[in-house]
């Protein structure tokens, strides 16, 4: 600001500085994408933004062969789903991303007949600092590994009926 006065910059003179490229960059892309989180999934089958959206997550699953299409089994109880929709944003707040996921709805489920336990696999950081201390006091060999994806991907030991996601019709 010291060559420019204030008065004649447009925007945040503490951004970072973007090339013409860079802008018509970004304007493309915002063009290409929903600003507005949808509230249910009757909003969001008329964005198409938001249907690719859902249609990406729901090619992730085929791609990752995590589910398959069977008939609804009889005295089976089915887990219902239920899209969340989330806009990612960049550090100057401009929608770069839109998000869709599929949740099962837990407060349809009833313990002893649909799960047997339940537990969160997270750790509190004072546990984690205090077993890197002791590690690093006794030289021992410390290896990271992702628990969460082994948790989501392990082998399931019973059958687990999910339902199918709403706005989306077998082929």
């Amino acid at each position: 600001t010291k060559d420019h006065p204030l008065h004649k910059i447009i925007g945040d003179p503490k951004s970072s500085v973007r090339t013409i490229g860079q802008l018509a960059n970004s304007c493309l892309f915002s063009c290409l994408l929903s600003s507005i989180e949808p509230a249910n999934v009757a909003e969001d089958l008329r964005d198409a933004d938001w249907v690719s959206a859902m249609q990406e997550k729901l090619d992730q699953f085929a791609r990752l062969k995590v589910w398959r299409l069977v008939p609804r089994p009889e005295g089976k109880s089915v887990i219902k789903t239920k899209w969340i929709f989330k806009n990612k944003k960049d550090e100057s707040s401009l929608v770069i991303r839109n998000k869709a996921r599929l949740v099962a709805v837990g407060y349809s489920l009833q313990e002893g007949i649909d799960y047997d336990e339940t537990f969160a696999p997270v750790a509190r950081i004072e546990a984690i600092r205090l077993f890197l201390a002791y590690a690093a006091h006794k030289d021992f060999t410390v290896y990271q590994m992702d628990v969460k994806t082994m948790f989501l991907n392990g082998i399931l030991k019973e059958e687990v009926y999910v339902g199918q996601p709403l706005g989306f019709v077998s082929k």
